[in-house]
């Protein structure tokens, strides 16, 4: 994944005196820097543009127009995408198919994995051809596009007729299997196959298994290499969620999983949790661990996250 944003002076100089310490020893022509964060490289260019490659891509490009963001309110962000611009006309799985969209099928879809608090929560489900104008009905859809309150409202009806298998993944048990060898993607390979392979198992006729699409094919077959029984003959699609009704309803109960622990989750340290990585989600670790210790996030944060660190900064300086 690349993703490319374009950056104010002030913002600049903020990545210059954060990377300081991780810069390449050679820059490429025209670059200010280039720099190694985790899984992401990232490029600092002269003209302003800074350019984010990699599987953790997305969630440093987000730190970083956060920080744009705060340091310019009110201006427009300019921001590309490569998952935004890959079109393969001669690839059906790229647009929509009704042939997939009318048939049998068995998706899945991940929620969680941007969020610094709460666990990752991976669906797969079943539906025929007879569901589709009951799903219609509902109007299920990207849960990415609907409200919490809807999706609240909604999948209860859709799971109790839709068959479904859902894994959820603790932030402890997050914490203790990512590393260098084991990143987001590679966790996201093996929890999307173990779900699908359980409701494979079941029996249910299908035509087509679908996976939103996060990894290109051969290197989501890669990162499960060493495991036992594989799901194969994978149909996958970016965007799926928009495209395939199965993948559409294991993205919501996804999500209806994710908000359900979610909202135990801060209740139980009797705090208000913000979702997803940004300052707000800092304010609140630092309560955290003020309140039970730093040693609490284990349990209730992904550690790798950037937030982790801002948290410790926050608190030294507290």
């Amino acid at each position: 994944m690349t993703i490319t944003l374009k950056i104010s002076a002030n913002t600049r100089a903020k990545m210059v005196e954060y990377f300081q310490d991780k810069k390449r020893e050679k820059t490429p022509p025209y670059a200010v820097f280039q720099a190694d964060e985790a899984d992401t490289v990232v490029t600092l260019y002269e003209s302003g543009k800074v350019v984010f490659q990699g599987v953790s891509a997305d969630i440093d490009a987000a730190m970083w127009k956060q920080v744009e963001m705060n340091l310019n309110p009110g201006k427009k962000i300019e921001e590309k995408n490569s998952e935004d611009k890959k079109k393969d006309d001669k690839k059906k799985t790229d647009g929509f198919d009704p042939a997939i969209y009318y048939a049998n099928s068995i998706g899945s879809d991940e929620v969680g994995t941007g969020d610094y608090f709460g666990p990752i929560v991976v669906s797969s489900a079943y539906i025929t051809k007879e569901d589709i104008p009951f799903l219609e009905g509902l109007g299920v859809k990207d849960s990415k596009k609907m409200t919490d309150e809807k999706i609240l409202e909604v999948v209860p009806s859709i799971i109790k007729r839709i068959p479904y298998q859902s894994i959820i993944l603790t932030n402890r048990e997050y914490n203790a299997n990512y590393s260098q060898d084991i990143n987001m993607n590679k966790i996201k390979a093996l929890l999307h196959n173990k779900v699908l392979g359980k409701l494979k198992n079941e029996g249910y006729p299908y035509d087509y298994i679908v996976v939103d699409q996060f990894a290109k094919p051969y290197v989501y077959y890669h990162y499960l290499k060493d495991t036992p029984q594989v799901v194969r003959n994978i149909t996958f699609m970016t965007k799926a969620e928009d495209k395939v009704l199965s993948v559409a309803c294991a993205s919501l109960i996804s999500r209806f999983i994710f908000l359900k622990e979610f909202d135990k989750l801060g209740k139980s340290m009797d705090l208000f949790l913000y979702k997803g990585a940004g300052n707000k989600v800092d304010e609140v670790g630092v309560l955290i661990a003020k309140k039970y210790g730093i040693a609490k996030l284990n349990e209730c944060a992904k550690l790798n996250f950037k937030n982790t660190e801002k948290i410790k900064i926050l608190l030294e300086e507290s």
